[in-house]
């Protein structure tokens, strides 16, 4: 219970990774404020894990929206602990760069990473009174990357170098650190309605050199740890956890 007595906002936390996040939290004694666009989803997760959550309502690419998130979070909670900013536009695929419009451009800047920034702006008074931390989600596509997913990718290697800019203004009241997650299967922490085992194919858990696609447990794990008081003197840090897919040389 390293996490009693202590509030944590989770932002995208209504689903996929962030919710993992939410669950691995409230186990370990936190009360946990779940902060996503998704009023269904996020009344469902409060449901599934009980009185320490709350769900407010908020669209990350909007600032008046995300101050009154983040107001209601340490209104609920008295106090704000940690921050993790796992909201984000999950589909990286948008087609070719040259028939690319500029509205799909900005809209991955307003949310994956305007919206990282303005959560981490606006808690960043209630983090420096308690001495607390934030956890950004970035992904392995900051440093490799399929065809036409150009605004994903440019968004997650912003979302990196936001970590550690945020970590030396911080420093040392605030510890800011980065998960940069590759391939995980999210589908068993969907809304309960919607919940089903992942399509994994044995050669999808066959090219990780650690055997198996990742899980939303593993992000929600190194999160966790990344929180607590046991990594007091870790800041500034992208921590890749891809069961080494980005070491892994390919030959045709």
């Amino acid at each position: 219970m390293r996490f009693a007595g202590k509030v944590v906002l989770v932002t995208g936390g209504a689903q996929g990774i962030g919710r993992a996040i939410v669950r691995r939290l409230v186990e370990e004694g936190a009360r946990v404020c779940i902060a996503d666009v998704d009023a269904s989803a996020g009344t469902d997760a409060v449901r599934e894990y009980g009185e320490r959550t709350r769900f407010v309502a908020a669209d990350v690419a909007r600032e008046p929206s995300v101050r009154r998130a983040v107001a209601a979070c340490a209104r609920w909670g008295g106090r704000l602990d940690g921050v993790v900013n796992d909201a984000a536009l999950a589909h990286p695929e948008v087609g070719p760069p040259e028939a690319l419009s500029l509205a799909t451009w900005q809209k991955f800047l307003a949310v994956n990473l305007t919206g990282t920034f303005l959560v981490a702006k606006h808690a960043i008074p209630h983090l420096r009174a308690t001495r607390g931390a934030i956890v950004n989600l970035g992904s392995t596509r900051a440093v490799m990357s399929e065809p036409h997913t150009e605004p994903y990718a440019a968004t997650k290697g912003g979302v990196v170098a936001l970590t550690h800019a945020l970590a030396m203004s911080l420093g040392p009241d605030v510890r800011v650190n980065c998960i940069s997650p590759g391939w995980i299967a999210t589908s068993t922490f969907a809304p309960r309605a919607r919940r089903r085992p992942p399509k994994l194919r044995r050669a999808d858990h066959l090219q990780h050199p650690a055997g198996r696609v990742g899980e939303p447990e593993d992000v929600a794990g190194l999160c966790a740890y990344l929180l607590s008081d046991e990594a007091r003197f870790v800041t500034g840090q992208n921590w890749v956890i891809d069961g080494g897919m980005t070491r892994k040389m390919i030959y045709v």
